[in-house]
């Protein structure tokens, strides 16, 4: 039995990667802000496997903690952790506001320190497997960026350096920095038809599935993901 924890798994990247895990045989526990969000969408996941919704706020530990601690409590483990959850605001420097940046951030990169910090000890009895989302945003700036850049470039190297702390104990870290993805992500309303040409979530839970079954011995440490044909 593998057990996995995905925040912000109610929709989007998380809710594919559940579904991934639970076809796959995981059982997972996916958190979101509000308990009605992660219980609709674990309305759905039940039909294929053993699901746990949780309320969690990443930008807050004893949340996490909290989290964790459920976890334990319904099945004994955590083996994986798949630290999803991010939000974005794009403006130009001279408009983003002091609000917006400290969501981005406190979301974005301390909220999956939060996370990792809650969750590291009982991961490393498993020997299992962080995952951080990040983007190719992580690497590539962008004008309008300055706060999501921030979080993401941020991001992509807490989460090298955090592979290295963890290794000698025999936990794998990856940092997955994925391209443009049919979600709701910055207000954006999915459509099959228009959004075709993008990354599917379940593309992105694919991608993990096929991550968990590489061999021990080998490490995908950071893992850049983009549509095969950009739109137009």
């Amino acid at each position: 039995m593998k057990v996995a924890l995905i925040t912000g798994g109610s929709k989007g990247i998380g809710f594919g990667i559940a579904e991934s895990l639970l076809k796959s045989g995981y059982k997972v526990a996916i958190t979101s802000r509000t308990i009605d969000s992660a219980n609709q969408a674990a309305s759905q996941l039940v039909a294929h496997g053993d699901v746990l919704a949780i309320e969690a706020d990443v930008k807050n530990f004893q949340s996490q903690q909290g989290a964790v601690n459920l976890v334990v409590e319904k099945w004994g483990q955590l083996d994986i952790l798949i630290a999803n959850a991010g939000v974005g605001a794009f403006a130009p420097i001279d408009e983003i506001d002091i609000e917006q940046w400290n969501d981005i951030i406190d979301t974005n990169l301390t909220g999956v320190f939060y996370s990792i910090k809650a969750s590291v000890d009982e991961i490393k009895k498993n020997q299992g497997y962080i995952f951080t989302i990040s983007s190719l945003a992580g690497t590539n700036f962008f004008a309008g960026g300055s706060a999501y850049n921030a979080s993401k470039f941020g991001l992509t190297g807490f989460t090298q350096s955090v592979m290295l702390d963890l290794r000698k104990y025999g936990v794998k870290v990856s940092t997955i920095m994925p391209g443009s993805v049919a979600t709701h992500f910055n207000d954006h309303s999915p459509d099959a038809e228009s959004d075709a040409w993008k990354i599917q979530p379940e593309d992105m839970g694919k991608l993990i599935v096929d991550l968990l079954a590489m061999p021990a011995r080998t490490l995908p440490s950071k893992i850049e993901i983009r549509p095969t044909t950009p739109k137009g």
